[in-house]
């Protein structure tokens, strides 16, 4: 049974093609949570049997990737933020912490779409506060891009590698997650030290 779903898996995705992983992967990073293991593992698969391009692949899945993102942000941005200045003060969300959203992904929106597109769960809802607080569209289109590349790349080398085996590609899957939780956990602790120290010099400068 499970060598039938895994067959069938594949063979959905090469069927599917290079626009069919653009478009999963943009329900993936939208509102349709699809594990983007089954989507990539499986592409990077059939690359490794020479059926497709491994660049071409982590193309259409990062592409993929940023266009469901900014589907969330526009929604976020065109219907949540006026709801929000609006009616807000009903749920206790009040103008001042509106404000306060909005400064914080001015200044640390980078590091945090970066981070988010690399964390289960949290990849899907990064966008949203994003849109809500108006951050940058290069920002936001740059760091998406280079976190969900970075996603992409992991796991179409995974499958790459491992070939079909479907076991041991949610298994080495899993570790990767383990691995970029480790590796956000590194990259926060730096980037929040660098902030602090900045910060101490420019008010003994001032």
């Amino acid at each position: 049974m499970l060598h039938e779903a895994i067959n069938w898996l594949l063979n959905t995705i090469l069927t599917l093609g290079y626009p069919g992983i653009f478009l999963l992967m943009a329900m993936e990073s939208s509102i349709i949570p699809i594990p983007s293991e089954l989507v990539m593992a499986p592409a990077g698969y059939w690359a490794a049997a020479g059926e497709m391009h491994l660049a071409l692949v982590l193309l259409c899945g990062t592409l993929g990737s940023l266009v469901g993102a900014y589907v969330n942000y526009f929604v976020a941005h065109r219907l949540g933020r006026p709801l929000i200045l609006k009616y807000g003060r009903y749920v206790w969300i009040t103008e001042e912490k509106f404000a306060k959203v909005e400064t914080y992904f001015k200044t640390h929106g980078e590091i945090s779409i970066f981070i988010g597109r690399l964390l289960p769960v949290v990849r899907h809802l990064i966008s949203l506060p994003a849109g809500l607080a108006g951050m940058n569209h290069l920002k936001f289109s740059l760091y998406t891009a280079v976190g969900a590349g970075a996603w992409c790349t992991i796991l179409a080398l995974i499958g790459y590698v491992i070939g079909a085996n479907q076991e041991l590609i949610m298994r080495y899957s899993h570790k990767a997650v383990i691995g970029v939780i480790i590796f956000s956990a590194v990259l926060v602790t730096v980037y929040v030290r660098q902030h602090r120290r900045k910060t101490r010099s420019v008010d003994s400068a001032s």
